[in-house]
């Protein structure tokens, strides 16, 4: 090869004109075999991708050299090309033929050599069909460590594409596709960015501008506005960010997000539950009770520290690149990750993160953590993963260890992001809790409510009944109840029930201490309850015992007076019929 005297490249090429049916143009077709020798080593064999292009110019291993190369050792025998395809835009090309392992005597002990054609591509389009080989040598003395590992293909590697990826652009800005991003925009309503839009007025906005912004968006020129900053609180403790893009950003975000999800959903690996259709948080919550009952009752609980503040865009990108081939949506789903953030007048540039509240944040969060979950699958680990929640599940506790150790420096080194390790830890299933489960540490565990849930949900609730103090019961049973009825449909799949007996009980009584303060003095207190039932001197007694209003709603005066009867005639939604109905479904 010029320029190089460490190696020799040996190169079968078979070269051959086929005329296009309408236009009868000569078109040419190159098939190579090759080999790569070091000097003084005939028995190592590194595949190096070569290419030859009609202008001339050569490509060997990622160098370019122009005019006329020499290679030593050409065969002179030209092998013929077979299996020749039609592709969709038209052309025809000769399809990729499978390579195979031959021992090869006369070159050395045990030395191999590859056979059979390595590299098939139509000239012309050659610079979108490169296939680039990683088993390149480390050293002229110095086998490859793939070769070492016996992982050394005949082929590179070729990530999977999807043939509508050079020109998605134009789907994405279909009317059929833009018209199901607008209805998903409005229906999920939200609220309005930097421009004060509202969901209400996009309509009438996109029929006056949507021409001028989609000539925009085609060629090139389109910059999507800053989002606005807005700080919520995290069940956990501290705040979360969220960046609010406005509505217009949001619509296209959506038919990007549209488009997208199509050609990189099928790559996703099947332990990755979150922001997928036909997927969900409880599917993930049962894949890690089965893990659990198969006996790996050790887990890897990683916690990513700020995950979305923290995704390197340059690594992300690279990640997207890989399948979508179209510049101008890379160049968009850039400009939308470099947005600014708008807080207290000042926009400032991100360099990093896909803060939450933008439709196309979920997905490219996974396209990212796919690459975690590529390598667990490689180490044949056993996990659930949603969103940035990992769980990984062992058998002992030392190779749990060993993996929270490795697969910490994985994400910090290779993806840049930070693990938590004030959060994370190697534990028992039950004393961790995942996507607000836990579980029961039998030997086939049953699922419950992780107790942080539990405490989280009372702290909703103590905040409806703090403002129900001077409201009808009626009202506050009403305010109440979409809240405990959201709550219990997502833990539908606990199966123990001593944490819905123990929160019906805690919310009547939560009741009738709202009743007893209600009532105030001592003689409407009798009153009230000899109204409900009890006798004159119970009620009385009971009325100037002095003690506080959450001791008498406990007491077994104001259980008489205000039993279970009492809150369902109220329309009190109750948690234990509700999970013995989700029992009689299942």
């Amino acid at each position: 090869m010029t320029g190089t005297t460490s190696r020799t490249a040996r190169v079968s090429i078979a070269r051959w004109n086929l005329k296009e049916a309408a236009g009868k143009i000569p078109a040419r077709r190159t098939e190579i075999t090759y080999e790569a020798v070091s000097s003084g080593r005939e028995g190592n064999y590194l595949q190096s991708p070569i290419v030859i292009r009609e202008d001339g110019a050569v490509y060997v291993a990622g160098v370019w050299e122009e005019g006329h190369a020499h290679y030593p050792g050409r065969s002179v025998d030209l092998p013929c090309a077979r299996n020749i395809e039609r592709c969709s835009d038209g052309s025809t090309e000769v399809s990729r033929r499978h390579s195979s392992w031959t021992n090869h005597h006369s070159e050395g002990l045990n030395a191999k050599r590859w056979t059979g054609a390595e590299v098939s591509m139509t000239i012309g389009v050659a610079e979108d069909r490169i296939e680039i080989s990683d088993a390149m040598a480390k050293g002229s003395d110095r086998k490859s460590p793939e070769y070492a590992r016996g992982a050394t293909r005949g082929t590179a590697t070729k990530e999977p594409s999807c043939p509508e990826t050079s020109r998605l652009l134009e789907v994405i800005l279909s009317r059929e596709n833009m018209q199901v991003a607008y209805q998903r925009v409005v229906s999920n309503k939200g609220a309005a960015g930097i421009d004060k839009m509202t969901v209400a007025e996009l309509g009438d906005y996109l029929r006056c501008n949507w021409p001028d912004i989609r000539e925009q968006l085609l060629a090139g020129e389109y910059r999507p506005q800053a989002v606005r900053k807005v700080e919520i609180p995290k069940a956990s403790g501290g705040k979360r960010t969220l960046g609010i893009p406005t509505v217009l950003d949001r619509l296209i975000q959506q038919a990007v997000h549209q488009q997208l999800m199509l050609i990189f959903e099928p790559h996703f690996s099947d332990a990755s539950y979150g922001f997928r259709p036909g997927r969900s948080a409880q599917q993930a919550i049962q894949k890690a009770q089965t893990h659990v009952a198969d006996g790996y009752r050790w887990i890897v609980d990683l916690d990513l520290e700020k995950f979305f503040d923290r995704v390197n865009h340059d690594i992300l990108m690279s990640r997207v690149a890989r399948i979508v081939k179209d510049k101008q949506v890379l160049r968009l789903i850039r400009h939308y990750l470099q947005a600014g953030l708008l807080e207290g007048g000042i926009v400032s540039i991100r360099q990093e993160g896909t803060p939450q509240g933008g439709p196309l944040s979920p997905l490219l969060s996974n396209i990212l953590l796919d690459e975690l979950d590529k390598e667990l699958e490689r180490r044949k680990h056993r996990f659930c993963r949603y969103a940035d929640d990992c769980n990984i599940y062992l058998q002992t506790k030392s190779s749990a260890q060993r993996v929270m150790t490795s697969v910490t420096q994985y994400l910090e080194e290779q993806l840049k992001l930070k693990v938590n390790r004030r959060k994370s830890a190697v534990d028992r299933p039950w004393n961790r809790s995942f996507l607000g489960y836990s579980m029961t540490f039998h030997k086939k565990p049953r699922l419950k409510v992780a107790a942080i849930s539990v405490k989280r949900h009372k702290a909703k609730i103590k905040g409806i009944l703090r403002r129900g103090r001077g409201r009808k019961l009626m009202k506050v049973i009403e305010e109440l109840k979409p809240v405990m009825r959201g709550w219990i449909n997502y833990y539908q799949h606990a199966e123990v029930k001593g944490i819905f007996e123990g929160l019906d009980q805690w919310i009547r009584r939560k009741l009738r201490c709202i009743l007893w303060r209600q009532w105030k003095r001592p003689w409407t207190r009798a009153k009230r309850m000899m109204q409900l039932g009890l006798a004159e001197a119970h009620a009385f007694c009971s009325a100037f015992n002095g003690r506080g209003s959450w001791w008498n709603a406990g007491a077994s005066h104001m259980n008489l007076a205000c039993p279970m009867s009492y809150f369902s005639k109220a329309g009190l939604f109750s948690y234990m019929e509700q999970f013995h109905r989700f029992k009689h479904s299942t």
